[in-house]
């Protein structure tokens, strides 16, 4: 009979409103208010330390099948759980994209041996060519938690508009890429002064803008669920909170790099700093804080997107567009938005509870009964990012040579500890 005691820790549970001292007592994989008389739990002192829900990342790359040299699908597991997650999603651009019920096996078979849950998203469309709908039926029956052609957008609106259509029976939504390609063009960062500085192309805002406006109106038309990932815009935060205010089934997540940073970091011609979409400005940056502020972004996700050193190590015009995240997201968010004790609910639930509604997961809390998914943190640990630090098997972090702060001492998944004093068991 395995059991926890977690004693003396504050307690934050975003999804109850909970924020406390208390201690929580763990047995048979879920959370309980008393252990049986048999019990001889492990205790971990938790005195100093915030006790939340498993975190949940809804947006990673893992790589597998095809590019197992920049990231598998165990590495991406270790990874999240050195990072505090007990919950991943990842996408379907791999290859062969995982666009049928094959792959989408493939995928979940290895994920099933992994120290945490990791949900699948299937493609849209066929091959993320945007030529005709992937078999969605099918996925969603062999365990698709929704569908995104991420890495592209679904340029199509009478394809976006019949996906939307058929996630309404399926109850899966739609996950967008924001971007409209001929807006976007040619251009390897944000459009701007430091882009014309630089003598690189740019990429404007309004590509994101437009097709953010695009995906609304289709799902006030459609009645469907739409989830826009990864924002980077003033503009665009303005158009999900518009939504929300008119009640219109939108959601929408923000990554920690665009929390933190701006396309002033491309000053150098830094690759590990090229990502789509790109920096922006620090008016997009501070838009984008306060969207998280004020609950217009349901979800904070890592977008780990891994790539080979050489990839990197390249002219910036030609390397790959993607930073890392699974080990990161934690640190830079109480790093860089965590000026206020008060503001910790709101941070933790974009990383716990408001990450599991937007695809309907059965995690985010730790209420008695709950799925024994649980982090604990150490909100002062000083984090030094260099290439030592990581478990995943690439380094390109837009971080790297930074000291941050905070991170997962004790992870536990289903009542069981798979990190304990900040190393995997």
């Amino acid at each position: 009979m395995s059991s926890l005691s977690i004693t003396g820790g504050r307690v934050i549970d975003p999804k109850s409103g909970r924020d406390e001292i208390a201690d929580i007592l763990i047995e048979n994989g879920k959370v309980v208010d008393k252990l049986s008389k048999a019990a001889e739990p492990e205790v971990i002192d938790a005195q100093g330390l915030l006790v939340v829900p498993g975190l949940i990342d809804l947006h990673v790359h893992l790589r597998e099948p095809g590019r197992e040299d920049t990231e598998t699908i165990e590495s991406g597991a270790r990874a999240a759980a050195r990072g505090g997650f007990t919950t991943i999603v990842c996408m379907p651009n791999t290859t062969p994209v995982i666009d049928s019920r094959a792959v989408l096996d493939y995928v979940l078979e290895k994920a099933a041996l992994a120290p945490i849950d990791i949900k699948v998203v299937g493609a849209v469309t066929a091959g993320l060519a945007g030529e005709r709908l992937a078999d969605l039926a099918d996925m969603a029956a062999a365990g698709a938690v929704g569908f995104s052609d991420d890495g592209r957008p679904v340029s199509d609106s009478a394809m976006m508009r019949a996906a939307l259509e058929y996630s309404l029976a399926l109850e899966r939504p739609i996950i967008s890429h924001a971007e409209d390609l001929a807006l976007s063009g040619d251009g390897v960062m944000n459009e701007g002064e430091t882009a014309t500085r630089l003598g690189l192309a740019g990429i404007p805002a309004q590509a994101e803008a437009v097709m953010v406006a695009r995906d609304i109106l289709l799902a006030q038309m459609t009645g469907a669920r739409g989830h826009i990932t990864h924002l980077s815009t003033a503009a665009a935060t303005e158009l999900i909170r518009a939504a929300k205010a008119k009640g219109l089934p939108v959601t929408a997540d923000c990554t920690p790099h665009h929390l933190a940073l701006t396309d002033e970091a491309l000053s150098d011609y830094d690759t590990n700093f090229k990502m789509n979409p790109p920096l922006r400005s620090e008016a997009d940056r501070q838009a984008v804080v306060e969207g998280v502020w004020d609950g217009t972004f349901d979800a904070i996700a890592s977008d780990h997107a891994p790539h080979a050193r050489h990839e990197k190590e390249v002219e910036f015009e030609s390397a790959p567009f993607g930073t890392i995240g699974l080990q990161t997201t934690l640190p830079v968010v109480l790093t860089e938005l965590v000026d206020d004790d008060q503001r910790l609910i709101q941070v933790f639930a974009t990383l716990t509870s408001g990450a599991a509604a937007v695809l309907g997961l059965d995690r985010g809390s730790i209420a008695l009964g709950a799925a024994a998914d649980v982090t604990v943190i150490d909100t002062k640990a000083k984090v030094k990012v260099d290439e030592a630090f990581f478990v995943s098997r690439s380094t390109n972090s837009a971080f790297l040579g930074r000291e941050l702060r905070g991170a997962a001492t004790h992870v536990i998944k289903d009542g069981k500890l798979i990190v304990r004093e900040g190393e995997l068991v």
